[in-house]
């Protein structure tokens, strides 16, 4: 697989000359909702331009949490499953630019054509939630299962937020993928497989690598309690458990989260609550459990858009997620007179998500232009074939 690169190519250092100075960039951003500064309009008309000489060939991708300045130029937008499909159901686009992170384009190239090519337009834009889980360290936890006697009653679950080697780890041995949608359809099915003909409960599951996602989901929405899952820490010898937690466990969570969702405090939640009297609290599956059981609404990124857009007018929401996304949906729904604030007092983007910007749009749009493949995505054959067996796993449940 593609390695990310330690220097910038020349033309992206001479585009981000142009990007415009603000006394605000310098300091850091003050408050909640203030965003970083636009690139240079020149760069625009360049997009623009580049976009529209490539034509049908190419196909942009934006995630929810991108910036706004890439956001305008996405074709569709969506989460990082919806995303991929989408590229899979353009077989007419030589060129899929991915504005999102690594893991994000590693999906896109395993669901498209050969033909297809994954652009990433800076390979820095990494996930820290999927780089808490690598294949060596999956394959050592497996290995712990194996000596504890309960590897052969257990299905591992990987959340869509991880890399494509942990994706294909799960396909080998049976697993699933899943996403904040559908994880608890997914659990179900795995405590399936393992039962013999006794009961799902005698099955266990290895959720990777978001230990919040699979918590909430096993406490909220399958009543199991805490006491039923374990963290296993990579980090520590044997996970940090001992064989019999791991005999005793329903859910064996992995020691991951996500760097933005993770900071959402139950203090951030008694804090909204107290300064806009009747807000409603909505907030992302993979925050923390205590935030999830004090919030009202909890949902994946496509439930909090679609819970906002049903919501009634005058009704007011503190949304935790990444800001990007919250601003968006503020200004959105502003006009319908629904109050959109961010859930926490202080500035939470998603950092590596933020390093595809327009420069670097510019530059992977106009190196195609070119004729040259920059920032190219490609999974080796028999990690795509066992990943996609676990993707196929994860479209098949009912």
């Amino acid at each position: 697989m593609t390695a990310p690169l330690d220097v910038q190519p020349t033309p992206l250092a001479l585009l981000l000359l142009g990007r415009e100075s603000d006394p605000k960039s310098e300091r850091g951003v003050e408050c909640p909702g203030d965003l970083p500064a636009p690139s240079d309009p020149d760069l625009v008309e360049r997009a623009r331009a580049a976009k529209a000489k490539l034509g049908e060939r190419v196909f942009v991708l934006g995630h929810h949490y991108q910036r706004d300045e890439v956001i305008d130029f996405a074709d569709v937008t969506g989460d990082s499953f919806k995303l991929a499909r989408d590229a899979a159901a353009r077989p007419e686009a030589e060129y899929i630019v991915f504005c999102g992170v690594h893991f994000m384009a590693e999906s896109a190239d395993i669901l498209t054509s050969e033909r297809q090519k994954v652009v990433l337009p800076d390979l820095a834009a990494g996930c820290s939630m999927a780089d808490m889980a690598t294949a060596e360290q999956v394959a050592e936890c497996w290995d712990v299962l194996t000596e504890a006697g309960v590897a052969d009653v257990t299905v591992p679950v990987s959340y869509m937020n991880s890399s494509a080697d942990i994706k294909a780890f799960t396909g080998r041995h049976g697993g699933t993928i899943c996403t904040s949608s559908n994880a608890r359809r997914a659990l179900e099915w795995a405590f399936g497989q393992r039962a013999d003909g006794a009961g799902p409960q005698d099955g266990k599951v290895l959720f990777l690598p978001d230990q919040h996602l699979g918590r909430n989901t096993a406490v909220r929405e399958m009543g199991m309690s805490l006491e039923d899952c374990v963290v296993y820490n990579p980090h520590k010898p044997g996970g940090g458990l001992t064989a019999q937690q791991l005999r005793d466990a329903r859910m064996i969570l992995w020691r991951g989260h996500c760097s933005v969702h993770g900071r959402f405090s139950l203090e951030s939640v008694r804090d909204v609550r107290e300064r806009i009297p009747g807000v409603n609290v909505l907030v992302h599956p993979e925050c923390k459990h205590e935030v999830v059981a004090a919030a009202d609404h909890v949902g994946s990124t496509e439930h909090i858009i679609k819970a906002l857009e049903a919501a009634p007018a005058g009704s007011k929401w503190a949304v935790g997620t990444e800001l990007n996304l919250v601003r968006r949906l503020a200004d959105r729904f502003a006009d319908e007179d629904k109050e959109v604030v961010f859930l926490d007092r202080t500035v939470c983007f998603c950092s590596t998500m933020n390093r595809i910007d327009l420069p670097h749009l510019v530059w992977a749009l106009e190196s195609l232009v070119d004729g040259k493949v920059v920032n190219r995505i490609e999974v080796d054959a028999e990690t795509e074939k066992f990943a996609k067996l676990a993707l196929e796993r994860m479209l098949a449940l009912p």
